[in-house]
Formats: C-alpha cells, structure tokens, sequence
C-alpha cells in the first residue's frame, strides 16, 4: 500500500515501514493535475528531471530529461512525452528511472513541473488543483504518493518542485518538497542546480 506524504517527508523507496520491498530497476515517476475552471487558453504544464550530482549540482543540460531531450544519454532515464493539456485522469506525465543501474556520478534527481508561457498568459498554480507526484516500482506496485494542497501558497507560482530522490546509505530516499518558484522557464529554475 502506497504511503502517503506530507510535504517535506522522506521515505526509503526499497523499503516501506511494513517491511514490504519494491523494485527500484525501472521506477515510474507519474505527475498529475487538473485547472480549476474552464475556459480561457489551455495550460501545458511541463515536467522535467534533473539529474545531480553528489553536490546537487547539474554538470550541464543533458542531464535535464524533458520533452526537448527526451531520453538521458545513459539510458537511465525518460520521458513518456509531453502531454500538452493535462487531460485524463491519472498520470498527466510520466519520467522513469532505473535507480538501480544509475551512475555514481548522479546522487539525486529533482522532480519538477513548470506552465509553458504562464507568466505571459497569467497561468499559474493556484489555479491547479488534485497536483500528485507518485513513485510506482517496476512491477506496478505504487510505492509513495504526494499531494499537494490547493491553498494560497501556489498563486503567481509558474514553477513547483514536486519531489525528489537521492542516495542514502546504498538505497535510494523520496522527499516531498512541494516547493513553488514564481519563473515559468526551465532554464530559470535549471540556474539553482548550476
């Protein structure tokens, strides 16, 4: 049973509390939101992974999987595509992992989401509501899942840092950020991790 978090909560992904174990070889990333409301234009929220590396830092932008470079050099990770208007239910994106064929080099990937042109077309996520980041193991087994809350904390927020993962002690942590940034430019957010 997948373990719901509150922000700024850290679980092991091999391992849950209950003793239950999941395989971390290939690890779906899933996204999901919908807008409040209709009308106006549509929102095309995009989501990325950063690859860091044992300082948190990004070495360059291949090591940033999203739609424009949609599968890691090494293999290791992927996008599912981008899906331009989030709707459906369930996962609105997806990123996958193979945790455990990840390099040395890399010891943590961000998670994050950012509305494509939403300082320019006054998007933002406060007006997104039912936004989840969840971990889903090779065998479909949903590990751990985040919800974010719909309260004030989002409004003029184009950008949030969902979640991430990183090495501990030869296994790998998933943290609930939930972070918001105000810029709507994945290069923007990319210069924190620079």
């Amino acid at each position: 049973m997948a373990i719901n978090l509150v922000k700024g909560q850290t679980i092991d992904l091999r391992k849950n509390a209950q003793g239950e174990s999941f395989d971390l070889s290939t690890v779906t990333i899933g996204l999901g939101w919908d807008v409040r409301g209709g009308g106006g234009e549509a929102y095309d929220l995009d989501a990325s992974a950063l690859m860091l590396n044992g300082s948190g830092k990004l070495a360059g932008i291949n090591d940033v999987v999203y739609f424009g470079n949609l599968k890691h050099a090494s293999g290791n990770a992927w996008s599912n595509g981008d899906n331009l208007t989030g709707a459906g239910a369930g996962d609105d994106e997806q990123l996958v992992v193979k945790l455990d064929a990840m390099g040395s080099q890399f010891d943590k990937i961000v998670f994050m989401v950012n509305i494509y042109q939403g300082r320019t077309r006054g998007q933002h996520f406060g007006m997104v509501q039912n936004a989840f980041i969840r971990a889903v193991d090779k065998n479909g087994k949903e590990i751990v899942k985040y919800s974010l809350s719909g309260d004030g904390t989002y409004n003029n927020m184009c950008s949030v840092i969902f979640g991430e993962v990183y090495r501990r002690e030869g296994s790998w942590k998933f943290r609930a950020l939930g972070e918001a940034l105000p810029v709507d430019s994945l290069n923007d957010v990319i210069k924190n991790y620079q």
